[in-house]
């Protein structure tokens, strides 16, 4: 259905949002990006980096106590700002593959992505995992290599990786000049001219210094070592890379190309820029039962993303919900589909990392925030009373399983709280097993349990160690009717548990007590994924 709403201020405000996230292999710039990118948009006036800590500092992304004494992302971050007539909703994520759950289900809520990659490692292996993620519903990226103020490697052999491992066209738009000490700057091929870099002089309100076209005495002048070889490989690239087709970017089969320092503001706006011009606006989502438009004038939305102790004044907790239809105002009467519950949401919030606002409307596009006090889940749909289940928004069995052993054991209530609300937020999962007694929780990584136990003590005051339990692997388990999941419990009680939403979930000591279960109960589907709102104890 090509739907289109006869509300064209509502139109006008839905084409105006790009909403996209950055992604990364850990250490490639993507925060320092996102901090500049903040910086050209106006929406800061200083920017912070994770590395400069004693001058208290810190990136706006990087809000929680624990990213900033560690020096990396461990959270996604919202922020929203405009510029140049757009509503930019950009959401940082985290680069370290432990935390690669709550980067999937970023990547659910954008329209399009931006790809760093740092020009002196290439394509590395936390990259290829966000983009396969990514691929899955094709989404547009944007790819920006940086560092180019360092010693790196070849510009053609980058391209030539990306292409390789990552499969997807590559299109230049700017290439570099020198590297490390002699860079001069980037020639962008669109515009067919030169953009000098000036150490020290990459200040994000200064005027970007441009010559126009690649004969241009000036280049002979400036640069009289550079310019030959310059203009050879201008013409090289031009006759071998295949010319950007924004079409086939919008179909994620080709990427355009930026090269830049995004620790010198060198290359920031032009990508910026690029993003408001190429990336898409809201695009149509699979709500279940029918496809959604974005110009719909009905409002719905999914949580995506809980966050808990945004406010450690308050101990607040936080959905995030991304608009996929229409608008979103104070007065509008929402149901929530899971629940059948209907409310209003009063004070709904838009972020700048942790700093937010209340705001008055909210359209498609936007990613917002909404008080919880317990209500929603990852996953939940949200409407103005259509029965849509918004999908693709998965958990992953964990790697890695634990038990939280209390140092003061008259916490233990303190404790099983505080489990409860990091296992909604998905910061770890939790499985209670049906026989009673501590949960176990599992991680991806060994960085997950640190964190929750930095959390633990310092958001609910509950010091915990973690130790390891007889568990290897976990499986959600689907029965065909009632009558055949009764009749698994009381085959495995042992070894059943069920999810912070209640599934039951399958804990096996090894993998041959897994593949022997699957024999055995061959009507029973032991799965690696579930999608997040999905009920899987009710039977079929």
């Amino acid at each position: 259905m090509n739907f289109r709403t006869s509300d064209q201020p509502l139109a006008r405000e839905i084409r105006r949002r790009r909403t996209f996230a950055i992604i990364s292999h850990p250490d490639a710039g993507k925060t320092t990006l996102t901090e500049k990118l903040l910086l050209f948009g106006g929406a800061i006036q200083l920017a912070g980096t994770v590395k400069a800590r004693k001058s208290g500092r810190f990136a706006a992304s990087d809000w929680m106590a624990v990213e900033q004494q560690r020096g990396i992302s461990v959270s996604s971050s919202v922020m929203q700002f405009e510029y140049q007539g757009h509503v930019i909703n950009l959401l940082d994520t985290p680069g370290h593959q432990d935390f690669s759950e709550d980067t999937y289900r970023v990547l659910t809520a954008v329209d399009a992505a931006l790809m760093v990659i740092d020009a002196a490692k290439g394509v590395e292996a936390q990259t290829i995992r966000l983009l396969e993620v990514c691929r899955l519903r094709n989404t547009p990226i944007i790819t920006f290599i940086n560092k180019l103020d360092r010693e790196v490697r070849d510009p053609v052999e980058l391209l030539d990786e990306i292409e390789s491992v990552l499969n997807i066209r590559c299109a230049p738009i700017t290439w570099p000049v020198g590297m490390g000490k002699s860079f001069r700057g980037v020639f962008h091929l669109l515009h067919d001219e030169m953009h000098r870099f000036r150490p020290g002089e990459g200040h994000h309100h200064a005027k970007v210094e441009a010559v126009k076209g690649i004969d241009d005495p000036v280049l002979d002048a400036h640069y009289p070592m550079e310019v030959v070889p310059l203009r050879s490989e201008v013409e090289l690239v031009r006759g071998a890379c295949e010319p950007f087709e924004h079409a086939a970017y919008l179909r994620g089969e080709q990427s355009p190309v930026f090269f830049g320092s995004a620790i010198n503001n060198f290359g920031v706006r032009e990508l910026l820029q690029s993003v408001i011009a190429w990336a898409p606006p809201p695009q149509p989502r699979n709500g279940g039962v029918r496809q959604i438009e974005a110009l719909e004038p009905a409002f719905s939305g999914f949580v995506f993303k809980i966050q808990a102790n945004m406010d450690p004044r308050h101990r607040d907790r936080i959905a995030f919900l991304r608009i996929c239809s229409g608008r979103l105002t104070p007065e509008t009467r929402v149901t929530q589909v899971r629940t059948a519950r209907q409310f209003k949401i009063p004070h709904p919030l838009i972020f700048m990392a942790n700093e937010r606002t209340v705001l008055e409307e909210a359209v498609a596009g936007d990613v917002i925030g909404i008080h919880n006090h317990g209500q929603f889940h990852i996953g939940d749909t949200l409407t103005e009373g259509e029965p849509l289940a918004f999908k693709g928004i998965p958990y992953f069995a964990p790697e890695l399983f634990m038990r939280a052993r209390l140092k003061d054991p008259l916490k233990a209530k303190q404790l099983n709280n505080a489990l409860k609300e990091l296992g909604e937020e998905g910061a770890i999962q939790v499985f209670q097993l049906s026989q009673g007694g501590p949960p176990v929780l599992g991680a991806v990584g060994q960085l997950q349990f640190e964190i929750v136990s930095h959390r633990l003590q310092a958001e609910y005051g509950v010091p915990a160690l973690f130790e390891p339990v007889n568990v290897r692997a976990a499986r959600w388990v689907r029965a065909p009717d009632r009558k055949a999941l009764r009749e698994f419990e009381k085959g495995n009680p042992a070894r059943l548990a069920a999810d912070v939403d209640g599934n039951p979930v399958f804990l096996a000591e090894s993998n041959a007590i897994l593949q022997l279960t699957g024999e055995r109960w061959p009507d029973i589907a032991l799965r690696e994924t579930r999608e997040h709102g999905e009920r899987l104890h009710d039977g079929a």
